[in-house]
């Protein structure tokens, strides 16, 4: 049906950048929303960042100003840079895609992001 798949996790020291990428496939609708979440250690799934099909966009207060959601619908891809990166940030990755005309939610499988001291 609908499989996301994330990629760009990884190591990285505090104050650095990564760039995750989520690729989409399956039965996707025009009237979508892509995000991405994210989950540390023996907490919840918190949400991080969202973008609209048109570019419309809304982040988690903890990380306006350093991360920056965005959308290729041609790609079928969403992406999200991160820069300043913090060990707070350290968490598992996930990308989501909610289809509006069916309230239907999916998600990817993960990846790891670690900011080191």
């Amino acid at each position: 049906q609908v499989q996301l798949v994330e990629s760009g996790g990884g190591l990285v020291q505090a104050g650095g950048s990564l760039r995750l990428s989520c690729l989409a496939s399956g039965s996707i609708f025009k009237l979508n929303v892509m995000g991405w979440y994210r989950q540390a250690p023996g907490k919840e799934r918190e949400l991080v960042a969202i973008i609209g099909r048109v570019g419309s966009t809304n982040y988690a207060d903890s990380v306006k100003g350093r991360f920056t959601i965005s959308r290729d619908n041609a790609e079928n891809t969403v992406y999200l840079q991160m820069n300043s990166l913090k060990p707070e940030d350290t968490a598992v990755y996930y990308c989501n895609l909610h289809i509006g005309v069916s309230g239907d939610n999916y998600w990817g499988q993960g990846t790891q992001v670690t900011v080191s001291s």
